[in-house]
């Protein structure tokens, strides 16, 4: 079932203490466009090294005995993005993106987490946007934008700011809602076209906060 050719270490298995546990280290698995926590499962050095090799997230199950894909039976893998351990090194921090619901009674997460709690939304957005500019699917408004190119962005971003503006200056609050989501999502969609990450906007805040 395992059979595989190890292609890329995202974290090396005997960098672990399993001593504590009897082999085993906890995983706690977040999705990595939110920021919420997913699900925590226990893994060992077997598991941790088909993680490794498949990107998909496999744990060992102490009730059955064995080892388990999670989404081998559903098909709601975790993809790995990242995995990092604790400051003790026998714990595990699995940055992952969900195929869909994460739990077994089809919540997205095993804590009964919202999906986009608050902003977070804005970084599963920008990933959306992301997927349209590669895959450029039929009947997207997403699509029609980058088909028409960075100069039509650029005019969307313009008009959306001066209805914005005009909107907060007639003091309408759900209408400098709509306005307002309507320019940051056309913001987004200037970003991706010029490759700008919404990380790269934070932490140039971060730093202009720090020297202003």
């Amino acid at each position: 079932m395992y059979g595989f050719n190890m292609k890329k270490i995202l974290f090396s298995p005997e960098k672990l203490n399993y001593d504590r546990l009897n082999g085993l280290v906890p995983a706690v698995v977040i999705d990595d466009n939110t920021g919420v926590v997913l699900m925590v499962g226990f893994m060992n050095k077997e598991s941790l090294s088909i993680t490794n090799a498949t990107g998909k997230v496999t744990f060992y199950s102490r009730s059955r005995k064995q080892l388990w894909t999670k989404g081998e039976n559903s098909g709601n893998f975790l993809n790995v993005v990242d995995i990092k351990s604790d400051c003790d090194d026998d714990t595990l921090l699995i940055r992952a993106i969900p195929d869909g619901p994460t739990c077994h009674t089809g919540d997205y997460s095993c804590f009964k987490e919202d999906q986009y709690p608050g902003i977070s939304f804005i970084n599963e957005l920008y990933s959306i946007i992301q997927s349209r500019k590669k895959n450029m699917p039929a009947d997207s408004y997403t699509t029609k934008l980058f088909k028409e190119g960075e100069n039509r962005i650029i005019q969307k971003v313009g008009e959306e700011a001066i209805e914005t503006v005009i909107a907060a200056m007639d003091r309408n609050k759900k209408d400098l809602i709509n306005e307002t989501s309507d320019l940051v999502y056309h913001l987004l969609v200037l970003l991706v076209e010029k490759n700008i990450t919404i990380k790269e906007i934070a932490e140039n805040l971060q730093k202009r906060h720090k020297t202003d």
